[in-house]
Order: structure tokens, then sequence, then C-alpha cells
């Protein structure tokens, strides 16, 4: 059965991602039709976080109730019409209205799917699955760009809302293989347990991975959006050079997970932490330098290669470092910090660029780093002792 489930996890990973650039590829194109104004994006982008927050923190209890099967059937459906729904928008208020719901199918599903994966499977395929995840979410944009250039931005939407209930098919057709993944690396021999948010706190180690998953994700988030814009308004690159520049961030990091998945054969999840911690500071480091541009170009690449392992590895290390029990409630409010962290810092950035100077980005990043860093080595020495 794990040979035919794998696939089906690796292709739901693929359609996580699908979503996840379409409002940024559409909305240049978008808001002039709906009356709306360039800066509103941030508004639905926020809803979609909230909606995601909110799902990510109910996990917990959907996959008692429903399975992970079940969970991931659900939210894919959701997003599904989610999607459907905003190709059907013809003003501004309409896109809001979808943005929750497209939010809410996104948490439950990314938290049910990261823990079965940390419970069954090795860290290579945690790290292999976010590879896909890196895909799609460069497949996203590129069928937007295509239906861009010929129907308009509905015709995207509705294409990927049509992939996406495909995949809801298949998924309700599998559903008895997520009961007992054979040749899997673990089976649930345990009972899993729910706790409230102010009861997890309290466990050892849970602010700091907190902290770990909120910094990792504004750090990636921050630097998605705002690469570019440094290149151009700090570093005096042309804007089209600099798209392209920004774009091998994540570029670094899909290349990164798909090699990590190799590595973790020889480095626990813990080294592979250390070691992408490591790559992110060099590459902070050749931004830095004096030595003009091309040292900004391998470094926007290295500290992209240094964030592949981080997120999938303290993903995958959960069940150790909190049981087994516990880790579907700890998966889920790990996604909410990590999407709290998303949304909130980008824009914590871009007022600092704008009041003070985009030139501070590759410092922004080495804050969030070092406090990462402090984190992760105090969550792993706590949960060390148990």
């Amino acid at each position: 059965m794990a040979s035919l489930l794998l696939p089906i996890i690796y292709l739901a990973f693929i359609s996580l991602g699908l979503p996840d650039g379409l409002l940024g590829a559409a909305w240049p194109s978008m808001y002039p039709t709906m009356g709306a104004e360039l800066s509103w994006a941030g508004a639905i982008s926020m809803i979609i976080a909230a909606g995601t927050i909110v799902s990510a923190l109910s996990s917990d209890r959907l996959n008692l109730r429903l399975g992970t099967g079940g969970v991931t059937v659900c939210s894919v459906g959701l997003t599904a019409v989610a999607l459907i729904g905003f190709s059907l928008c013809r003003s501004y208020w309409q896109l809001c209205l979808w943005a929750f719901p497209y939010g809410l199918g996104a948490g439950s599903v990314d938290a049910s799917l990261n823990n079965y994966v940390s419970l069954h499977y090795k860290s290579r395929h945690m790290s292999w699955l976010h590879c896909m995840w890196g895909i799609g979410a460069s497949l996203g944009p590129i069928l937007m760009a295509r239906a861009l250039a010929g129907p308009g931005w509905q015709s995207g939407y509705r294409v990927i809302g049509l992939l996406q209930i495909v995949l809801t098919l298949v998924l309700v057709a599998s559903l008895p293989l997520w009961k007992r993944p054979d040749g899997a690396a673990g089976s649930l021999d345990f009972e899993p347990e729910h706790r409230s948010l102010p009861q997890l706190i309290r466990i050892p180690g849970v602010p700091e991975v907190l902290i770990c998953f909120f910094c990792y994700c504004a750090m990636e988030s921050t630097a998605g959006m705002w690469a570019a814009s440094y290149c151009t308004l700090a570093r005096g690159i042309d804007a089209g050079t600099a798209a392209r520049w920004a774009s091998l961030f994540y570029t670094g990091i899909t290349i990164g997970r798909f090699f990590c998945g190799f590595l973790t054969i020889k480095l626990n999840d813990r080294g592979m932490i250390r070691l992408g911690q490591l790559l992110i500071a060099v590459g902070l480091v050749l931004m830095l330098l004096p030595t003009g541009n091309t040292t900004l170009f391998l470094g926007l690449i290295t500290v992209g290669l240094g964030c592949a392992p981080v997120f999938p590895c303290i993903i995958h290390e959960t069940p150790d470092n909190f049981g087994r029990a516990l880790s579907m409630s700890m998966t889920g409010v790990q996604m909410a910090a990590a999407y709290t962290g998303s949304c909130l810092m980008p824009p914590v950035f871009g007022l600092l660029a704008q009041h003070v100077s985009p030139a501070l980005f590759p410092w922004f990043l080495a804050v969030l780093l070092v406090l990462m860093t402090v984190m992760s080595e105090a969550l792993h020495h706590k949960t060390a002792r148990r």
C-alpha cells in the first residue's frame, strides 16, 4: 500500500503549492477590473492567512474525527471550490469573501499531511515532499501567466480549480490506503492526545519551537517578497534582472530539498537544521560583501539552499521532540506559528524599507536567523533531557 499511497501524498503536496503564487501573479491584471487599488491585495492575503491559521489550529480535532485522508479530501475540495469562486468574482468584496475558505482549505491539510509523514516515513520523504510543494508553487504562476496571455486571470483560477477537483476525486478513491500504510516507518501504536494551546505552551520546548517556526517562515516569506526590491532599490539592478535573481531564492529551496532527501541518509534532523542555518549565514555574508553583484547572485542561491532543510526537518522531528501522541496537536500549532510569521513580518520589513532603507534587507534576515538558531538550540537542549 505504501507504494501506492506515497505518490498520492506527493501529488497532494504539489496541489498545496499550486494556489500559493496565484494572487501575486494575477493581481496586476485583477485589480483594475475590480475597481480596487494595487495595495488592496494585502488585505486579501491577510484574510487567506487568517483562514489558514484558524484551520491549522483546528487540525488535530479534525484529524481525530476524519483521519488524515478525510481531512485531505475535504481541504483540497474546499480549496477547489474557493478557486472556482475566485474565477467568478466581479468585485473586490467577493474576493474577500472567497479568501477565507481559500485559507481554510490550506491549514488543516498542511498540518495533517506533515504530521502523517513525520509519523510514518523517513526524513528524506519529508524533504522530497516539500520539494514537491516548491514545484507546485512554481507551476501555479506559470499556468496563470498562460491564462493572462489568453483568456484572462479568471481562466487561470478556473483551470487550477478544476485540477484540484480532479485531485479531490483521486483522494476520495485513495481513502482506504490511509488506514494502514504498509511498509512505512511507523504505525499508530498510540492514542493521539488533544491539548489546548495554553496547555501546550507549558510543555518544555514548545515556546522555543513556535518561535523557530515563526522566524523561519518570516525569513522565507520576507526574502521571497522583498529580494527583488532590494536588488533594484539598494543595489541598482534593473527590474527585469532583479526579478530573475529573486527567483533564485525559490530555485535554491526547491533544488536544495531534492538533494536534502539524500543527505538525510547520513545526517539526522538536528544536523540538517544546523547545516541549513550555516548555509543561510554564508549566503547573507555573500550578500553583504562589498565585491559587486556576483556575490549577491551567489548569496541569494545560498540562502535558498540553506532554507531548504530547515522547515521539513523541524516538522519531521516533532514526534521525537514531543512524543507521537502529541505530534498532531503540536504540528497544528507549529503551522499556525509559521503562517503568523509569513503574514506579519513581510509588511514589517516593508515599513522599514519605506521609512528607513531597503538596504536593511540582509540585516533583517540576519536578525531572524540568529533568533531562530538560538531557539532551535534551546529546543534541542530541552528535549534531549527527556
